[in-house]
């Protein structure tokens, strides 16, 4: 997105923004840890030399595996790997047949089913919908129980507190049949840190990466950085300011325990000046997902981007906005792609048709990353010649060799001519991908858990229910 010396100046930038202005860090731990580090403490404000910074951030691996409940699920995260994770963290749900409701937990299992049948989706990116239905004090909990036995991909948990951290950190280790030992070794559980932009990491947040990283398993550290409210309103003054608060969250996790895998995560986009609500899809957060990769690159670290859109239903606005977010987040090289399919409303909802039409878009891009092949074969000289001038190729062994793998077949798009289209009712790619919805659910098989663990499993959730979970507000 910019020549190397631009990407210098906006890492020198960042690292001013972290020694001259600082960032709050609410946890007194936190601030303990970076008093021994060296930094300077000013009650919740702490400021950073830049050399602290950069060599903490050296630490961090370049690229890790993440170990799923099914090792056939197992990710690798950095270096040429793509991986795509579902939509995650909506308030609502919704689909043509029902409309937008509050999040619920049975829409949570439907999602959470869709996903585990997608090929498209590799990882949960946390609760696809938010089950309001459940307390939250056993949220968690029930939520889990769902995760790890409907599916059987890679998790990823809430830090919103340090029993709900232990709790799900010990269902994984139980769902995955190993000791803590094995599990501080082989990260099995991902979470993401958003900083509260501008410039501060709260408790709770802060928690999870004393907790997570503390144990070795992977954090995401995505600031929450949209330009013209929490962060300035140009792209470079938006993306410093997104640097500097990633820079200062990766290190901290590499002062909780050096060598703990961490992914730097951008979630910069811009906001509608007139109403001040978020945007995505547009060519602000294409520039800035590209940019955040090249800082990501820069210090060798996983990226993380999105594939997000604002649109309100399934519509032209809902493709193009997803497509271009989901090509600025590749261009930018990114490794995980969160809320990958489903994502609607700019968050604020979860649709199961979007999920399908997303799961399209992915293969597509997957498709179109595969390395070209030019050999003799593919160069097909003799087919060529076989045919000659004036015929046509569908009939040759070349072709008939190649049919059935020989181009990407999507489940929403309808290539017909319009008379037959017209004759079959005039589908629309919001009707293929209702009824791809129905047809997969239809043949869902929730995956084999072996019974000891599964016991193992229902006896501590029952026991922490039983317990009351965890103490909230409410």
């Amino acid at each position: 997105m910019v020549s190397d010396d631009r990407l210098e100046a906006i890492h020198e930038a960042s690292l001013a923004v972290l020694r001259d202005t600082g960032m709050d860090f609410l946890h007194p731990r936190a601030l303990e840890l970076w008093r021994q580090a060296g930094a300077d403490i000013d009650g919740d404000r702490v400021r950073f030399d830049p050399e602290l910074i950069t060599d903490l951030v050296g630490q961090a691996p370049h690229e890790f595996t993440l170990h799923a409940p099914n090792p056939a699920h197992n990710i690798q995260l950095g270096g040429d790997h793509v991986v795509f994770g579902a939509v995650a963290s909506t308030p609502n749900s919704a689909d043509r047949a029902r409309g937008r409701r509050t999040g619920n937990r049975s829409d949570f299992q439907t999602l959470v089913q869709l996903h585990q049948l997608l090929t498209a989706v590799q990882t949960h990116g946390g609760y696809p919908v938010e089950p309001v239905d459940l307390h939250p004090s056993i949220r968690h909990l029930e939520a889990f129980r769902d995760l790890l036995t409907l599916s059987d991909k890679v998790v990823n948990a809430y830090s919103l507190g340090a029993q709900r951290n232990l709790d799900c950190l010990e269902m994984v280790r139980i769902i995955r049949g190993i000791d803590d030992a094995r599990l501080d070794v082989e990260p099995s559980i991902h979470t993401v840190i958003n900083v509260s932009s501008p410039l501060r990491l709260d408790t709770p947040m802060l928690e999870g990466i004393i907790q997570y990283s503390g144990r070795n398993q992977v954090v995401i550290l995505t600031p929450f950085t949209l330009a013209g409210a929490m962060a300035p309103v140009t792209i470079a003054g938006a993306v410093v300011q997104q640097n500097a608060e990633a820079l200062a969250g990766i290190a901290f996790t590499q002062l909780v325990r050096a060598g703990s895998p961490v992914m730097y995560g951008g979630f910069t986009s811009n906001v509608d000046m007139q109403s001040g609500s978020p945007a995505f899809g547009t060519p602000e957060f294409m520039q800035s997902a590209m940019l955040g990769g090249q800082l990501a690159r820069r210090y060798g670290l996983p990226y993380r981007s999105s594939n997000v859109c604002a649109a309100n239903a399934i519509d032209a606005q809902a493709g193009y906005e997803s497509t271009f977010s989901l090509w600025g987040a590749i261009m930018g090289g990114a490794n995980l792609v969160f809320h990958g399919a489903g994502w609607m409303e700019g968050g604020l909802h979860a649709s199961v048709e979007k999920t399908v039409v997303d799961s399209d878009l992915i293969h597509t891009v997957a498709t179109f990353l595969q390395p070209l092949i030019v050999d003799d074969a593919t160069m097909a000289v003799e087919t060529i010649a076989e045919v000659g001038p004036g015929g046509h190729f569908f009939g040759t062994q070349h072709t008939q060799d190649r049919f059935r793998d020989a181009f990407f077949k999507p489940q929403v798009s309808d290539w017909r001519n319009y008379e037959t289209w017209a004759e079959a009712g005039s589908p629309t790619a919001l009707d293929h991908a209702e009824r791809r919805v129905g047809e997969w659910l239809a043949v869902y098989e929730p995956p084999v858990v072996p019974a000891d663990r599964k016991a193992e499993l229902f006896d501590f959730i029952d026991r922490r229910v039983a317990e009351g979970g965890v103490a909230t507000d409410y």
